[in-house]
């Protein structure tokens, strides 16, 4: 008789424990919350300091251009540096990304404190900081892939993902203490420095490893890739239109709130403190769905999202509209960790960065693409009915994703050839 198998305790039964216990990834993890926080912090500076550096007339233009240059570049980068960051280790091109983000903004500073800076020159340091960020998102998913088994990458992904969700909330009320007691350039200071420690933590704790020797040739880009397999393509247009469906409530639920609700900022902000709650919540649940089915998953978290999304819409009370926009952030957290575990296992090892690179690269234009084409819907049909246009999108989004899952999977099962039957 064999003895039964010790039941293990909390936290080891958790499925976060391979995660946090790792001897490498633990060195890391401190690192990267230390640098989501700063970045938390920075979502608030770097319009504050572009309103402090433009000319009056022209604020809200040069504030847009602020944000957008800290994110949207890395497109461009994703696409044009593929020849130089092919081979290379998750570790490494993080590092680079987080070296390249600290010197930018540590020259920010820098100009600011001798006086010499201008809103321009402001925008191209943000625009030169965020060259590398595709490649270091790339690079963290591709260093799960690297140091853990297939079955850990999930919890892993979600643990990524959590610590950036929990920065946005943390990170924004610091900024403003911070900005008030001094000014926003300070907060860019220890974003700096932040990023810094993240590289050094690269560095010592995951040594940069030998390029590693690649099947497909240099030349051939991420996209490239991503084409010759039809369900990496399936899954960045289905992530693709999530994401852009989802921009439009950046545009329409201010207006909403003031005009539709005639309610104050308080509420506006309310909404997206409960999001946020809630994607910190759903971003923790994530590595509990390590053994559910990725496709389905992922195809039923934009179903649920959409529906989530349905009361505010709708017109509901205050009430349910904040409790189902909760609800809809802890559906939003497990889409980005169970959509890189469907690259981390689609595509091969060697390749990975690459794909991943340029997945980044289409995803960081979805939303602020969204958030533009957001702005004349609501001038034409109004706020309220614009966020109930983008929910039913996004449930026809997932709805049709999952006939063509079923679709595909009904014609591989009448494909397969029928099992051998023994003659009577």
């Amino acid at each position: 008789m064999q003895p039964s198998p010790v039941k293990r305790r909390f936290p080891r039964s958790s499925p976060y424990w391979p995660v946090v216990s790792h001897p490498q990834l633990r060195r890391v993890l401190p690192g990267l919350a230390i640098s989501a926080l700063g970045d938390g912090m920075s979502i608030v500076a770097i319009s504050w300091l572009a309103l402090q550096l433009a000319p009056t007339a022209q604020r809200g233009i040069w504030v847009a251009v602020a944000v957008a240059a800290y994110s949207l570049p890395s497109a461009a980068g994703g696409v044009l540096l593929g020849r130089f960051m092919s081979g290379r280790g998750g570790a490494q091109l993080a590092g680079w990304n987080a070296i390249l983000r600290a010197v930018s903004l540590a020259a920010i500073v820098a100009l600011y404190g001798l006086g010499r800076l201008n809103a321009a020159t402001y925008v191209a340091l943000l625009a030169v900081s965020s060259l590398l960020a595709a490649w270091g998102s790339a690079g963290r998913y591709a260093l799960v892939a690297e140091l853990l088994p297939g079955r850990h990458h999930l919890p892993a992904n979600a643990v990524m993902t959590t610590i950036g969700e929990f920065a946005t909330i943390v990170g924004p009320p610091l900024a403003g203490f911070l900005i008030g007691w001094s000014n926003a350039v300070v907060v860019i200071a220890v974003d700096a420095v932040s990023f810094m420690l993240l590289a050094v933590t690269y560095r010592l704790a995951l040594p940069a490893p030998a390029r590693r020797a690649e099947t497909a040739p240099a030349r051939t880009g991420g996209f490239h890739l991503i084409r010759r397999e039809p369900a990496l393509i399936g899954l960045l247009s289905l992530s693709f239109g999530f994401f852009l469906l989802f921009g439009p409530f950046y545009a329409a639920l201010p207006i909403h709130v003031a005009e539709d609700l005639h309610a104050p900022a308080t509420l506006l902000g309310a909404y997206y403190t409960a999001f946020g709650i809630g994607a910190v919540a759903g971003g923790l649940i994530t590595g509990y769905l390590r053994r559910w089915r990725l496709w389905p998953t992922t195809v039923g978290i934009v179903i649920a999202f959409g529906a989530a999304l349905l009361p505010l819409g709708l017109g509901a009370p205050t009430g349910l509209a904040l409790t189902s926009f909760a609800l809809a952030g802890a559906v939003w957290a497990p889409y980005m960790s169970t959509s890189m575990a469907l690259f981390q296992r689609s595509a091969p090892a060697d390749q990975l960065t690459r794909v991943l690179a340029a997945n980044g690269s289409v995803l960081v234009i979805a939303v602020p693409l969204g958030t533009v084409l957001g702005a004349p819907l609501v001038t034409a049909i109004g706020a309220r009915e614009t966020l109930l246009a983008c929910a039913v999108a996004t449930l026809a989004l997932g709805g049709s994703a999952a006939v063509l899952i079923a679709t595909r999977a009904g014609a591989a099962a009448r494909r397969a050839p029928a099992p051998d039957v023994p003659d009577a």
